[in-house]
């Protein structure tokens, strides 16, 4: 960014209010328009939720509005400020299934319902602009840091526990990468054969592109689980900062800090809280105090013990990539890097 965009961009704080401001108008009259319109904004499979979920939506971007409006004629007092992190979280949790939704499009599938998938990325934007208001006052000053040729901080890894904790994120995925391409591979595992699970995703719908991929023994999923690993890393590492030689015309160039941290953001804000939900379920239905269906396998423990896999690499895996995430973006802001930390400006 250079030149007039540049300084317009670091002059964030005094239009990101307006901007907030507008998204919660456009989100309020989506909800309305939804709920008038009979339009579910909800769905699990092929279960539709009821229309009337239009009206919290239009609820969350009314009091966005009215944070954004105390803001403007009060400053960021403490309630304000209070009730824009309030509605950030109800931002939140209507962004859930935006991971999942972006994983359906890239394999080529369809979705369940676009007006859903319009209503999580619209929530995940005010996730962002809610936040960004919200810590509008707290934006510290810029100034000179030690740089590469291309400006900016010196990349810098993160400190050991940062690093420990991707190490934990990755050994995570790693039962359940094997789980996968054992099923892809033709092999048997919970008691379902590699055909019995190919037959299920062409049942299911799976599109053209997942089932090219199954038939040369590779798994999709264990694919993205593949490069949720690789982002992870880059976001503890140094090189996850500076484009590498191979990108030929960026090389040497800075990674924009936005590049990283948007997939991180989302996946830790998906992952994390299904996997801790759904491990808390899995540790109920081992002790007997509640039910575990078992869907498409032949018996409920064979659905447990996937459920267990599945869920547990989802928890670990997102809490290290909020941790990794969090240590990114404080490395890479404008300061003295001290050990892999940043010193405030």
């Amino acid at each position: 960014m250079n030149g007039p965009w540049r300084s317009w961009w670091r002059q964030w704080p005094r239009w990101v209010v307006r901007a907030t401001m507008v998204w919660a108008l456009a989100y309020a009259a989506f909800g309305l328009a939804c709920a008038f319109s009979g339009t579910s904004l909800l769905y699990r499979g092929d279960d539709a939720g009821p229309p009337a979920l239009g009206l919290a939506v239009a609820g969350v971007g009314a009091l966005a509005m009215l944070a954004c409006a105390a803001v403007v004629r009060y400053g960021l007092r403490p309630a304000p400020r209070v009730l824009l992190w309030v509605v950030c979280g109800l931002a939140g949790i209507a962004a859930f299934g935006l991971l999942m939704d972006i994983i359906t499009l890239m394999f080529g599938q369809g979705l369940d319902s676009r007006a859903a998938a319009v209503n999580h990325a619209l929530a995940a934007t005010g996730v962002l602009l809610l936040a960004a208001t919200a810590r509008s006052d707290r934006c510290p000053s810029r100034v000179p840091a030690p740089s590469t040729n291309a400006g900016g901080p010196v990349p810098a890894a993160a400190s050991r526990p940062v690093h420990l904790a991707a190490c934990a994120g990755t050994a995570a995925f790693l039962p359940y990468m094997a789980m996968k391409l054992i099923w892809a591979s033709g092999g048997t595992f919970a008691g379902m054969t590699g055909e019995e699970m190919l037959a299920i995703s062409k049942r299911n719908g799976a599109s053209g592109i997942w089932l090219i991929l199954e038939s040369w023994g590779l798994d999709g999923t264990a694919l993205l689980a593949a490069l949720g690993v690789f982002l992870l890393w880059g976001l503890v590492r140094p090189w996850g900062q500076v484009f590498p030689r191979w990108t030929l015309l960026l090389r040497g160039r800075r990674v924009p800090r936005w590049l990283p941290l948007t997939p991180a953001l989302i996946g830790a804000a998906t992952l994390a809280p299904y996997g801790v939900v759904g491990i808390g379920y899995c540790a109920l239905a081992t002790v007997g105090a509640v039910s575990m269906g078992r869907g498409d396998f032949h018996t409920a423990g064979d659905a447990l013990v996937v459920g267990w896999i599945g869920l547990a690499a989802f928890a670990v895996y997102g809490a290290a990539l909020t941790v990794a995430a969090r240590s990114y973006w404080l490395r890479t802001r404008v300061g003295v890097p001290i050990r892999g930390r940043t010193r405030p400006a």
